[in-house]
């Protein structure tokens, strides 16, 4: 019998058996899916890896779900990603319609006010993020990208000529 404090050794046995198998079908899945599994690289990847935590989660601490249910549940979730990332590298059109585009929200120290209000992100998000890539004034800015992942990019300029290719800076919706 559990209680609330102190579990029983049957179930504190359950559960680090549970957790051994459940990691073991992961890293299985995790290798025979390839690196991506876990990147970040777009909102998908991230709400993938979400939902193999909770997954995990549920498993190793819900004794009524099933190893081999949560392996599928696992493997399920895998499998889609990786569906969904082969549509994104075959074709453009996948890849327009159920990704979004990162965003340039400032260039050259210039806030590109309607993409700041198209993305929903303030001027105070990208002071932070400004703050947190070391820049000192506005004028070193290059560009500050939003990113597919939701995650802000910040390029430093090289000076007044800005040496930076304008290569960095494809696929981003700029307007």
């Amino acid at each position: 019998m559990e209680n609330w404090l102190y579990p029983s050794f049957e179930i504190l046995l359950k559960v680090l058996i549970t957790i051994i198998a459940i990691f073991t079908i992961i890293i299985v899945i995790t290798r025979i899916s390839g690196l991506r599994t876990f990147a970040k690289m777009s909102s998908f990847d991230f709400a993938s890896t979400i939902s193999v935590g909770s997954i995990l989660a549920s498993v190793v601490m819900n004794s009524g779900q099933s190893i081999v249910k949560g392996g599928m549940a696992l493997a399920g979730i895998i499998f889609f990603q990786s569906l969904f990332s082969y549509g994104k590298r075959n074709w453009d059109w996948f890849d327009s319609l159920f990704t979004n585009k990162p965003m340039l929200l400032m260039r050259n120290g210039k806030f590109l006010e309607d993409n700041l209000k198209r993305t929903n992100v303030g001027k105070q998000d990208v002071y932070a993020k400004l703050r947190e890539a070391n820049v000192k004034n506005k004028d070193e800015v290059f560009a500050v990208i939003l990113e597919s992942t939701g995650d802000i990019s910040v390029i430093h300029s090289e000076g007044k000529e800005g040496n930076l290719s304008e290569d960095i800076l494809t696929g981003v919706q700029k307007e």
